[in-house]
C-alpha cells in the first residue's frame, strides 16, 4: 500500500513539474525570483523532449509501482501519461521535438510579457524621465559654462 502511494505521489510531483516547466513563468509576475527556479526547469523539460531522455522521476515511479506488485511502464512520463491523451498513436521523435518547442515558445511568450510589463512599469515610474532630465540638466550646465565670460 505504501509503495503504491509513493508511486502516485511521484506521478503527482512529475505532473506538477511538467506544468511548472511549461507555464511556471507566469509566477515570475508574482515573484521575479521564481525565474531562478523556473528557467532551469523549463530548460530541463525542453532538453528531455529534444533528446528523448528519460526523466529520473520515471524510473523512480516504476520502482515504486513494481514494489507495490504492479507493473512499471516503458518510455517516459510524457509518453505514458500525456501522449495517450494528446496523441493516442504513440510518441515519435518529431512529437517530442514539438513538445520541446512548445515549452520554449510558451516560456518565451511569458518572459516577453514579463519583460514588457517591467519596462512599462519603469517608464511609468519615471525612471527614464529622470535619466533624460539629468542628461538635459547636464547639457544645460555645459552650455551655461561655455557661454559665461572668462
Amino acid at each position: 500500500m505504501t509503495e503504491r502511494v509513493l508511486a502516485d505521489v511521484v506521478v503527482a510531483l512529475h505532473a506538477l513539474f511538467v506544468v511548472f516547466a511549461l507555464v511556471g513563468g507566469v509566477l515570475v509576475l508574482w515573484r521575479p525570483a521564481v525565474a531562478m527556479l523556473h528557467l532551469p526547469a523549463a530548460a530541463w523539460g525542453a532538453w528531455v523532449e529534444f533528446t528523448g531522455a528519460i526523466c529520473p522521476l520515471t524510473p523512480l515511479e516504476n520502482h515504486w509501482r513494481r514494489a507495490a506488485g504492479g507493473a512499471g511502464y516503458q518510455g517516459g512520463f510524457v509518453e505514458h501519461y500525456v501522449v495517450p491523451v494528446l496523441y493516442p498513436d504513440g510518441l515519435t521523435s518529431r512529437m517530442q521535438i514539438a513538445f520541446g518547442l512548445v515549452v520554449i515558445a510558451v516560456n518565451a511568450a511569458i518572459y516577453g510579457f514579463v519583460w514588457w510589463r517591467a519596462r512599462r512599469k519603469r517608464m511609468s515610474d519615471g525612471a527614464y524621465r529622470t535619466r533624460s532630465r539629468n542628461i538635459s540638466a547636464l547639457a544645460r550646465d555645459l552650455r551655461d559654462n561655455r557661454s559665461r565670460p572668462r
